[in-house]
């Protein structure tokens, strides 16, 4: 018998990589055969987090076999998961998200919560089973909360965050204003990057009615940094829409400090973002007063706007 392979999404962040590790660990814990994969590289912000607790990347995988058991984390939607996700047969599912465009034909184990990160859920799986949390998997929890809610700043911040983050802090032995900061700035650079990755680094998509959508998150700590790129930018975007037929392609350029967003809007339903923020887009551009959340703020908002 293989391994059960957990995951998280395509083009993966800290709670998708941090959560697959954790799970991992809990399922040992409880006495089954898994092991902690993951659908792409691994950005800087999460490098920090595994070189600070010392802990190793997952493997990375493309995609899985048929009946290949599986544990999906941080994700359910099919679009955002592993090639031939619909082959497999999925076991579990630790997640925070909406749920749309899944299906299983057997029973499974589904545990959705509203709460602003995966990290939360899992730290109450350990409380649950009565087991014993290491300095490094607390410090991987803490590491994806602190990402998922922006240092607590994110509206998709709930009290059930702060209350784990605040517990796993002590055992990770960590400030976490310093260190969150610290991390979150370690993935905040794009200088670096090409512009094929800042669209691709951390971006999902989305079934909305009829209208497919590509939203990409990037949190900077100098939006004009991305700004001055834009022309670039632009230039991948239509490629990519062009490429995979999106009917609306949005880059959620977030400013961590400040929290609020500038977004530039590309696809022939571009002016969808315009009737979800009641802003008018200058040269495909607006500033998002106050927004950061992709989940709880850009994704329904655009939602009922194409509805």
């Amino acid at each position: 018998m293989m391994a059960v392979k957990i995951f998280g999404h395509q083009n993966p962040d800290t709670d998708t990589i941090t959560s697959a590790i954790v799970l991992a660990d809990i399922e040992t814990k409880l006495g089954n055969d898994v092991v902690a994969t993951r659908l792409g590289e691994v950005n800087a912000e999460t490098q920090y987090a595994l070189d600070h607790f010392n802990v190793s990347a997952p493997e990375q995988i493309e995609k899985v076999g048929e009946d290949d058991d599986v544990i999906l984390v941080d994700h359910n939607e099919f679009q955002q998961s592993a090639e031939n996700i619909g082959q497999a047969n999925i076991l579990k599912v630790v997640d925070h998200h909406r749920i749309a465009n899944f299906q299983t034909e057997s029973p499974l184990y589904y545990r959705a919560e509203p709460v602003g990160c995966t990290a939360t859920i899992l730290h109450k799986m350990y409380k649950e089973n009565d087991l014993e949390i290491s300095r490094e998997m607390a410090g991987l929890m803490l590491s994806a909360i602190i990402s998922d809610t922006l240092l607590y700043k994110s509206p998709t911040t709930t009290d059930e965050d702060v209350a784990a983050g605040e517990a796993l802090q002590t055992i990770a032995e960590v400030n976490p204003e310093e260190y969150g900061i610290e991390m979150l700035k370690a993935g905040a650079s794009t200088k670096e990057k090409s512009a094929e990755a800042l669209i691709t680094g951390d971006a999902k998509s989305f079934e909305m009615g009829p209208k497919t959508t590509r939203i990409a998150q990037i949190n900077v700590v100098d939006v004009d940094e991305v700004l001055a790129r834009k022309a670039e930018l632009t230039k991948v975007v239509e490629k990519e829409i062009e490429a995979e037929g999106y009917d609306l392609f949005v880059l959620v350029i977030t400013n961590i400090l400040e929290s609020d967003s500038t977004v530039i809007a590309l696809g022939a339903d571009a002016s969808a973002v315009e009737k979800a923020f009641d802003v008018s887009l200058d040269e495909d551009t607006a500033l998002l007063e106050g927004v950061v959340s992709r989940k709880k703020q850009v994704v329904p908002n655009i939602t009922k706007a194409l509805g």
